[in-house]
């Protein structure tokens, strides 16, 4: 996977969970297909108008601020910083994103919702940490770059 090789413990980002990634955070990989296919057309997704660029939740960004808005802003900022990355609970993480997030993300991926969460706890401390080497949150079109590569 290219940047994202150390990102989770054990080093291994199945195709599933990429997908929910890219849904998080890259909304051309919203219908589970690569974007590397961008002439194919997208299902739509019930969400607001200005994340369709980012992703369900608008990208890194709108992913960072509903972590905080959940109250997990020192989670969220120790993966941006450059310390030690701080866990998230899958429980804490599903109620920040909302069930109709995890719901949306379970069905394109064909996970279970918990393991969804499960998967996506481990994985976003690591995968934000790289998506963030200077403690710098990213312009969108380079967070969807480093999904591409």
């Amino acid at each position: 996977m290219g940047l994202f090789d150390n990102a989770v413990p054990g080093g291994n980002i199945t195709k599933p969970l990429m997908i929910a990634l890219g849904a998080l955070l890259v909304g051309k990989m919203l219908s589970g297909r690569s974007a590397e296919r961008p002439d194919q057309p997208q299902t739509p997704v019930p969400t607001d108008p200005a994340a369709s660029d980012g992703g369900l939740l608008g990208g890194l960004g709108g992913l960072l601020d509903k972590l905080k808005t959940a109250g997990h802003g020192n989670v969220a900022d120790s993966w941006v910083g450059t310390g030690q990355n701080q866990s998230i609970n899958a429980n804490d993480l599903g109620a920040a994103l909302g069930p109709q997030i995890i719901r949306e993300i379970a069905q394109r991926t064909g996970m279970d919702e918990q393991e969804l969460l499960k998967q996506l706890s481990t994985a976003l401390p690591g995968v934000v940490d790289k998506l963030t080497p200077n403690g710098q949150v990213p312009q969108q079109h380079q967070v969807a770059s480093a999904f591409n590569s």
